[in-house]
């Protein structure tokens, strides 16, 4: 988790978030080795060092029952291009169709251009009529409380 940990805070930065990442390596050890855990991971190793992951977890969709959302994506900057991550991409969608699922879902910004193609490439279907929304707990508070 460590190695997942410093790729997470690369994707950070990579999308102009640097301080955006409120866990540890604490959290990615208790939340995802508990039972049953909250995330599953495959991870890409190249000349012995963990350049890549692919974190994901079960959802439920009213329309087509469970599903998977890929949260992240990520391979090392240096390890780009070398096709780890549609190997690590591939790997999710096997997983997908073993476990039964009729949908794999995941965002991605749309500056990021060379996913997009990336994605468009393997067939996936691009959304842009949906808008991603999200509360943090501040938000959320501040909802409750009656601040908005």
């Amino acid at each position: 988790m460590p190695s997942v940990y410093g790729l997470i805070k690369e994707l950070a930065l990579f999308e102009n978030e640097p301080n955006a990442v409120k866990i540890d390596v604490a959290v990615l050890q208790a939340e995802g080795f508990k039972n049953p855990p909250a995330f599953w991971t495959f991870v890409a190793e190249y000349e012995g060092e963990i350049v890549g992951v692919a974190l994901y977890y079960r959802r439920f969709s009213t329309w087509d029952g469970p599903s998977i959302h890929l949260e992240d994506l990520i391979v090392t900057e240096k390890c780009r291009g070398l096709g780890i991550g549609k190997g690590l991409y591939d790997k999710v969608l096997e997983d997908a169709m073993n476990q039964g699922v009729e949908r794999v879902e995941w965002a991605v910004l749309d500056w990021n251009t060379p996913a997009i193609n990336f994605y468009k490439r393997t067939g996936a279907t691009m959304m842009a009529e949906w808008n991603v929304c999200q509360m943090k707990s501040t938000e959320i508070k501040a909802y409750l409380g009656g601040g908005i």
